[in-house]
């Protein structure tokens, strides 16, 4: 029983206290604040969700811009980014995952974020400041990262099926591509499903693209067709492994390499390289752009994707770069075995 009221009643409960005040985001064409309604208070033009456009930099020597593009209305592609270390040195780690929503499937940019996210901690579990870090000789490590994409590659999946519900039963259920690159010590490790791309890019000589397109076009090309016809040609970018729901093989493909020099490794939406798809005209097009931005590597991946827009923006837009120096080759010189852990394509071997 409840006990007697006091003289005069029970007094009211205090009001609630008030909500926190929200932090205000400025408008990104004239620098006023975006009020609550979406639109800038200052020049009316309604601003940008954060997903539109986000840049992330956990290092200096490592940063990634994501971009809507101009002619969609959504931002499908994702990125998630881990790094530590000083770029000239053996104790160096990056990871960089870039995830492409497939466009035909709707709401694919939760399936995009999902994965990025959940592929980056499982890589970044494997740097110095991981649960797990990988040590051992170069070929060792080279054989735990791998084993580490599948890994990342399958977690990611399995965050997909998490994030998209019961949208999973749809016909056309969300889903995304799936590229990774790590950066440990003298090794880059690349793993991908679908056709992100991630790319060396040296200071001087020949570029190479690491990943292998799981795409029509590739099956074209591999069948002898030119490259620029096979890329222009009907369902051209039709991908044949994705993440996703319904799909029947998410474990990444990886290719290892040991670049010699210094360079940089760059991954990629096909936002970006469908205006520039060869490595070597990539990088004719990171080299030029570096002279104008210098090297810092969130004003050059800035650059790239504003550069990508200025083709015509016809898909969403993901440079991720990492800034690779040489190192002594007392710390490369492990005996290595760089074949690919997956797949039939060759991997990479020492450049």
């Amino acid at each position: 029983m409840w006990p007697p009221p006091p003289a005069g009643g029970w007094a009211p409960p205090p009001p609630p206290p008030p909500p926190p005040s929200a932090v205000r985001r400025p408008c990104t064409s004239c620098g006023g604040t975006v009020a609550d309604d979406g639109y800038c208070e200052q020049c009316g033009e309604k601003a940008q969700v954060e997903r539109d456009h986000w840049a992330e930099q956990p290092t200096p020597w490592v940063a990634g811009v994501c971009d809507r593009g101009i002619r969609h209305s959504r931002n499908e592609d994702a990125m998630a980014l881990a790094a530590s270390g000083d770029p000239a040195t053996v104790g160096r780690f990056a990871a960089l995952v870039v995830c492409d929503g497939v466009s035909a499937a709707p709401d694919s940019d939760v399936a995009s974020l999902a994965a990025a996210r959940a592929a980056r901690d499982v890589l970044a579990s494997g740097g110095p400041d991981g649960a797990a870090p990988v040590t051992g000789d170069v070929t060792e490590r080279i054989q735990a990262w791998q084993a580490l994409m599948v890994a990342a590659s399958t977690t990611a999946n399995d965050a997909v099926l998490v994030a998209v519900g019961d949208k999973a039963e749809r016909a056309e259920p969300p889903s995304c591509t799936f590229v990774a690159a790590v950066v440990d010590g003298p090794l880059v490790v690349a793993g991908w499903v679908g056709d992100s791309r991630a790319y060396w890019i040296p200071d001087a000589g020949t570029a190479r693209q690491l990943s292998v397109d799981d795409s029509w076009a590739h099956e074209l090309m591999a069948m002898g067709t030119p490259r620029h016809v096979a890329e222009n040609a009907p369902q051209a970018h039709a991908i044949t492994r994705w993440l996703g729901p319904d799909s029947t093989d998410p474990a990444a493909r990886c290719a290892p390499t040991v670049p010699d020099s210094s360079g940089w490794l760059l991954v990629c939406s096909d936002g970006l390289w469908n205006y520039c798809s060869a490595a070597d005209d990539l990088a004719d097009l990171v080299r030029s752009t570096e002279a104008t931005t210098g090297r810092e590597p969130r004003a050059l991946a800035a650059e790239l994707v504003r550069w990508a827009n200025a083709q015509g923006g016809r898909d969403n837009i993901t440079a991720t770069l990492a800034r690779f120096e040489a190192l002594a080759a007392s710390d490369t010189s492990d005996n290595l075995h760089t074949d690919a852990f997956s797949g039939d394509e060759p991997a990479t071997h020492a450049l």
